[in-house]
């Protein structure tokens, strides 16, 4: 945004010294020959620097144009007020969009100020992969702009096109190419944390829930697509399946780790059995940094899961039917309380347009999709601009889906293994009444102490 800044600012600069160079010659010129009015050679010289100053005037304008063709390739951009019938001309030069919020987190689920962020982050990147021999000539807003409608309205590609006045081809390419560079070259911002950074998420977790070692909660996203053509039938689900992604979330909702692809009728215990990150940790190369003891008991870095779970030393699933007032209960009143990240994260990703309906595209382009969505999900996260977080969640349907699929597959897991997560769960068990009373110590506390005053 500084550079941007500087380089609008460079012709105005520009303007004002050639104007402050005009005054010092019209003194010297002054000082040294008399203006007469009279005189045609001083009218002459006189308008000749008249001639000059104007001159230098459109040379700063055509300067200031050069550079922002030069850097953007500029043409038409979407009108954000316009209705969607109202086709804009691809050659129309200079269109600049109504910088409305509404309109803007509607249409693209981030603020303006973050769209222009985005559309220098990614500018060399969506400038330089035109198709060989049909470059688009479009800029990095416009091709932007329309890879974001797509994702953040679900809007098909016949609409994208009338909307931003270029053709459905084009509008394909775009939505793709936007999905193609998140995912390639910015897949950085979506990554399993590193020891330092690690110690950051479990301490914010252990400050909300008095659990130690806490490294995040993971969980299992489903979205449809549709098969082959994409064309069914009303009210019929024949050609629809699932796929399934796994994330893994800290307390702010961030996405530490995403994978996506697996078939969406697979338990959530198989889908991660299968993943990389069950193989990573299994194999030590994460989640190893020293436990933290209680009561004797070593609490080693572990993450939240669902009923859809096995326990693991470090994977900690609620109790069934626990006692109300026990241990077992607190613990999962804070079980629950960690996992409602994961639960405003699968809701925030659901809630861009192209993830919230049955997805028409091959299976490679809607893991594209979900890889793109949760790539922007923490580079919003990131700005602190909150356009896409859904906040009240409650309510929504995701929330059981969990259900279907919440038959944890045990049958990996070792006696001695499940023994050994078993000891980790009571002593967190035990550790979260403690929190429990002490919080609650606290606030009769405090309150007896306002009424004394």
């Amino acid at each position: 945004m500084d550079s941007t800044r500087r380089k609008q600012q460079l012709p105005a600069l520009l303007s004002s010294l050639i104007s402050q160079l005009l005054l010092l010659l019209l003194l010297l010129f002054s000082s040294s020959t008399p203006l007469s009015l009279d005189s045609s050679n001083s009218n002459h010289t006189f308008s000749s620097l008249i001639h000059r100053f104007l001159s230098s005037q459109e040379i700063a304008a055509v300067f200031s144009q050069f550079a922002v063709s030069r850097k953007r390739k500029r043409t038409h951009f979407l009108d954000l007020n316009s209705d969607p019938g109202d086709e804009i001309s691809p050659g129309s030069v200079g269109h600049s969009p109504l910088r409305s919020p509404d309109s803007f987190r509607n249409s693209f689920k981030m603020t303006s100020e973050t769209f222009e962020w985005l559309a220098g982050s990614l500018e060399p990147l969506l400038d330089c992969r035109d198709p060989v021999g049909s470059p688009l000539n479009l800029s990095a807003e416009l091709r932007l702009a329309i890879g974001l409608f797509r994702l953040a309205t679900g809007s098909d590609y016949q609409t994208i096109s009338t909307q931003f006045g270029v053709s459905e081809w084009v509008a394909r390419f775009c939505a793709k190419q936007l999905c193609r560079v998140l995912c390639t070259d910015f897949r950085f911002w979506v990554n399993f944390l590193n020891p330092n950074e690690l110690e950051s998420v479990s301490s914010a977790l252990n400050e909300k829930t008095g659990f130690p070692n806490c490294c995040g909660v993971i969980d299992c996203a489903r979205f449809k697509i549709v098969r082959g053509n994409g064309i069914k039938e009303q009210n019929d689900n024949s050609s629809e399946e699932t796929i399934a992604a796994q994330i893994l979330v800290d307390s702010s909702s961030r996405i530490l780790s995403i994978v996506a692809g697996f078939r969406g009728n697979k338990s959530d215990s198989k889908v991660l059995k299968l993943s990389t990150l069950h193989k990573d940790i299994e194999e030590g190369n994460l989640l190893n940094s020293p436990p933290v003891y209680l009561n004797g008991v070593a609490i080693e870095q572990f993450l939240i899961g669902d009923k859809g779970y096995p326990l693991l030393p470090w994977l900690m699933v609620p109790f069934e039917d626990a006692i109300p007032g026990s241990s077992e209960e607190h613990f999962n009143k804070s079980h629950h309380r960690i996992r409602v990240s994961a639960l405003q994260t699968i809701a925030s990703l659901k809630n861009w347009g192209v993830l919230s309906q049955p997805i028409e595209e091959e299976a490679k382009t809607a893991v594209a999709y979900i890889g793109a969505c949760s790539i922007l999900h923490n580079a919003l996260l990131m700005r602190e601009d909150y356009s896409a977080l859904v906040g009240d969640f409650e309510g929504h349907s995701f929330i059981d889906q969990s259900c279907s699929h919440s038959h944890g597959d045990t049958s990996f897991v070792d006696t001695s293994i499940e023994l050994k997560a078993s000891v980790i769960r009571r002593a967190l068990a035990t550790r979260a009444k403690e929190f429990h009373d002490s919080k609650h110590h606290s606030m009769v506390t405090g309150f007896l102490s306002l009424e004394s005053t």
